[in-house]
């Protein structure tokens, strides 16, 4: 390795599976870089709502192999590229990058170093600062794939975001505009209506609060094109009932209870996963005009065991954990 890279490095990491109490500031070895992966030095990860089953054990028999401990997680951040693999073409030393890497066997993202196949890996799209773009990888993948692959979007389209102020909820309102859709957005509390509308959306009405039925009906009298569901909720039932015949409903793998589509009505599940052509697609669409990341809340690596808990409480956007 280059003299700059050290043999260890600092990271939140856990020596077993558990509560909040398991995850600690551990000295573990810089991971190795492999022929297609990039050696980042992490600035910024993102914290996910997921991070806590992650921790808990609960993905371990997901992610295939055996868990190594120390065990590093962390599902995206971003930083600089400080090494790269020699089957490595299109990523160089000194790029600035984010990626997405749910279970990486060499650590995840709660790390002073990550090393990640360079398919999961992009230069950070113009606009965005480095703590923005550690927020945007496994939560912009899922939101554009849902948005496009599932939902197989058009423009002038109709359609329901169900949990828009959240970190993938926020990310799929700009998307959805930007892909010429019309978006209702169901946001949480008076600080995620208010994002929703500064963000674009032609409609927003509160999920815990709002009459959601009225604003289907008056939003789309003759219905919804789409829904994508990122969130549980009472109204979630009562918003997909004003899906229309031959409409589709979508939402990532994890939101429970798994919600009921009307009868004629497509619904799938899916899981976010990165590849090239996806990562370039989404910064594509970043690059358009101005993007905005909401980040709710910026914690030190010592506050990692706080933030995966807090991160499952009313918030905006996403949370970020600073690397230093």
């Amino acid at each position: 390795m280059p003299a700059s890279i050290p043999d260890t490095m600092k990271a939140a990491a856990l020596e077993r599976f558990g509560g909040p109490e398991v995850l600690g500031i551990k000295t573990v070895p810089v991971p190795t870089c492999g022929d297609d992966e990039v050696l980042i030095r992490v600035e910024a990860a993102g914290i996910g709502a997921w991070d806590f089953m992650e921790r808990e054990g609960q993905m371990a028999e997901m992610l295939g192999g055996k868990p190594k401990f120390p065990y590093v997680p962390g599902t995206d951040g971003a930083g600089e590229v400080v090494a790269v693999g020699k089957a490595v073409k299109d990523l160089k030393v000194g790029d600035r990058v984010f990626g997405i890497a749910l279970g990486n066997p060499k650590g995840g993202f709660y790390a002073q170093f990550t090393a990640v196949k360079a398919s999961q890996t992009a230069r950070i799209p113009k606009g965005l600062k480095v703590e923005q773009a550690a927020a945007l990888g496994a939560d912009g993948i899922t939101a554009l794939q849902g948005l496009e692959e599932s939902l197989q979007l058009k423009p002038d389209q109709r359609l329901l975001i169900f949990g828009a102020s959240g970190g993938i909820g926020h990310l799929a309102l700009q998307f959805a505009r930007r892909l010429g859709a019309k978006v209702l957005a169901v946001a949480s509390g008076e600080d995620g209506v208010e994002l929703a509308r500064r963000l674009g959306a032609e409609a927003v009405v509160d999920g815990r609060k709002g009459d959601v039925a009225a604003a289907c009906r008056e939003f789309a009298p003759d219905g919804l094109d789409a829904a994508l569901v990122l969130a549980p909720g009472d109204a979630v039932e009562t918003a997909l009932k004003h899906v229309r015949k031959g409409g589709r409903v979508a939402w990532p793998n994890g939101v429970e209870p798994a919600p009921k589509a009307p009868e004629g009505v497509q619904a799938t599940a899916y899981d976010g996963i990165p590849s090239p052509e996806l990562l370039k697609r989404m910064n594509q669409l970043i690059e358009e005009s101005p993007f905005h990341l909401e980040i709710g809340r910026t914690y030190v690596m010592e506050e990692a065991a706080k933030a995966q808990q807090e991160v499952l409480k009313h918030h905006l956007g996403k949370y970020t954990l600073k690397i230093q």
